[in-house]
């Protein structure tokens, strides 16, 4: 039996914590897995709109509103697209690791995952100077070796799970000694706090074809922001640039960035300042493990 996440105290007493965040997928989120998808030129341009037109948008908002964000950027999108990537770094926001071709984890096999990380280790190294501390599994689709590999390869959080309403630390392989068990920092996530299911549709790849309105999912978005400030949470919100940084619902987002800012009782952060907040706790690493399944 898993032991849930136990509750976490904020900087300055604060009573939650809320961070704004995008995954700046661009063309890689419909090339991996279907490299044909490059000879379909409006889909292309679909995804390009996200570091041609919407993150220099975005920066605009985090800008007026003094927020530190995180971006998580694929290794292929810093190499097709360096230029925006170095001006979410010259922002001073947090650039963190979300593969390299977006490769969906459980997709690959255990060198082919490692590989993967490896590679958009050394596109973000080479194009923004920066090592990421922080990683986001494409597709939400954490495998149940990428732990280790995190570990191994020195990333100080995970944002990618979804079992508790605060941060924690994820223990990583058994405990040996006398020495704090390894562990990363799960910074949990959820569906109804990402905005491809609200915006996303791309005829034969991907959305029901339903679009809702911006208002509908800034509502959506602001009710769970108010039920996580109530049990003292961590309110973390996933935006994709191409997909949020149009204008009507980077409009509604603006709107939301006031209302979040405006909560003194909440702590409005990058997702490396929370882990960092996290980790200076000292808590106790919690065990996942895979259920067995008879066959």
């Amino acid at each position: 039996m898993t032991v849930p996440a136990v509750p976490v105290s904020w900087p300055g007493g604060r009573a939650a914590a809320a961070a704004f965040t995008f995954d700046v997928d661009a063309e890689s989120a419909v090339l991996w897995g279907s490299p044909g998808n490059a000879d379909r030129m409006s889909v292309m341009s679909h995804q390009a709109y996200g570091p041609l037109v919407g993150v220099p948008r975005l920066l605009g908002l985090l800008d007026r509103h003094r927020i530190r964000s995180t971006f998580f950027v694929p290794g292929y999108t810093a190499h097709r697209h360096p230029g925006v990537v170095k001006d979410i770094v010259a922002a001073g926001h947090e650039v963190a690791h979300h593969g390299y071709l977006h490769e969906q984890p459980t997709g690959v096999s255990a060198e082919e995952e490692a590989a993967n990380l490896d590679r958009g280790l050394q596109a973000l190294e080479e194009v923004a100077g920066v090592r990421p501390v922080g990683y986001r599994a494409p597709m939400w689709d954490l495998s149940w070796r990428s732990p280790a590999l995190l570990a191994e390869r020195g990333f100080l959080y995970d944002s990618s799970l979804m079992d508790a309403d605060v941060p924690y630390e994820l223990a990583v392989g058994p405990a040996t000694g006398h020495s704090r068990q390894a562990s990363l920092v799960e910074i949990p996530i959820q569906w109804a706090l990402d905005d491809w299911e609200q915006f996303c549709f791309l005829p034969d790849i991907s959305g029901s074809g339903l679009i809702e309105t911006p208002r509908k999912a800034r509502e959506l978005w602001q009710d769970e922001f108010e039920a996580l400030r109530e049990v003292g949470g961590c309110w973390v919100l996933t935006n994709h640039p191409f997909l949020t940084g149009r204008p009507s619902r980077a409009r509604q987002l603006d709107e939301l960035m006031a209302h979040v800012t405006s909560c003194v009782d909440v702590w409005t952060a990058s997702l490396v300042e929370i882990a960092r907040h996290v980790r200076s706790l000292g808590l106790t690493p919690r065990s996942i493990t895979r259920p067995d399944v008879e066959p």
